[in-house]
């Protein structure tokens, strides 16, 4: 499908050369009154913001947001960057070798036992055997 059928207005092809890495962008906008340079910078500000979306996703492991609010997603947002956080200074207080992933898996399987954190990862109910921690299984193991 050509671009006038997909999108039938008028497009505006901005080019734009990263001094940094010598990499260039083309950018497609339907803006004709901003500067270029303003339209790149305006990219580059909107990849940010899918960078820090992505690293929500693979590190705060949130798959859906409860509220459609603004305030609904900050505080949801907040609350799993406070826990992220929380979680990595455990990691670091107690030298702990896990991955963050699996530390929240055994916390969150020993929330309600009666003693504490140092004790959950060094308890064998709740250790991980270091080679199946993050194995994936294979065609061959199903």
């Amino acid at each position: 499908m050509s671009t006038s059928k997909g999108y039938p207005d008028p497009l505006r092809r901005v080019s734009y050369v990263d001094i940094e890495t010598c990499k260039k962008f083309v950018f497609l906008t339907n803006n004709f009154t901003i500067p270029a340079i303003d339209i790149a910078r305006l990219y580059k500000a909107r990849w940010q913001v899918e960078l820090f979306f992505k690293w929500i996703k693979q590190h705060l492991r949130i798959k859906a947001f409860y509220g459609t609010s603004e305030n609904a997603v900050k505080t949801q947002i907040w609350v799993a960057v406070s826990v992220y956080v929380l979680v990595a200074i455990v990691k670091k207080q107690l030298k702990l070798h896990h991955t963050l992933y699996t530390i929240l898996q055994i916390l969150s399987i020993a929330v309600f036992e009666k003693m504490s954190i140092l004790q959950v990862f060094t308890d064998q109910r709740f250790s991980v055997p270091p080679d199946t921690a993050c194995r994936h299984p294979s065609l061959f193991d199903l």
